[in-house]
């Protein structure tokens, strides 16, 4: 399960850095904010928290200007998709088990966000901040 949280993770971190970016085109976008909110509630249905309750393009409907039961419909509809989406992937997970292969093949992208405000030193001469990422993988600094 940490394998499967872990891909959809990094899944979600390429399709933010996507978005981000700002070089797609509207609907593409449009498409892209849905596959991604459909990804982070089927992530929250794996790791048993609540499920949020969005219109069609994907954003949280404000319980004050939707009525009580369009929210129950909403809520019982998206439930049901995420619930047929797992069951879809543990059958596809037991397919691909039968056969030896691995479930998850993706390339990855990372990405490293670096918001240096503030460096205070006291001292006489001038300083320097040096910064490393380090592999835990390999055990050795990048």
């Amino acid at each position: 399960q940490f394998r499967h949280l872990q891909q959809l993770t990094y899944s979600l971190m390429e399709w933010r850095s996507q978005i981000l970016s700002g070089t797609l085109p509207k609907d593409e976008l449009a498409e892209l904010k849905k596959k991604v909110t459909a990804k982070i509630d089927y992530g929250n249905r794996i790791l048993g928290l609540d499920l949020v309750v969005r219109d069609d393009n994907g954003n949280i409907l404000d319980p004050d200007e939707t009525s009580t039961i369009s929210l129950f419909k909403t809520h019982e509809t998206a439930s049901k998709r995420i619930d047929e989406r797992i069951q879809e992937e543990k059958s596809l997970q037991q397919s691909l088990e039968l056969r030896g292969q691995a479930v998850f093949n993706s390339t990855h992208t990372y990405s490293l966000f670096v918001n240096f405000k503030n460096f205070v030193c006291n001292i006489g001469e001038d300083a320097e901040l040096f910064m490393s990422l380090y592999d835990p993988e390999l055990s050795k600094f990048i």
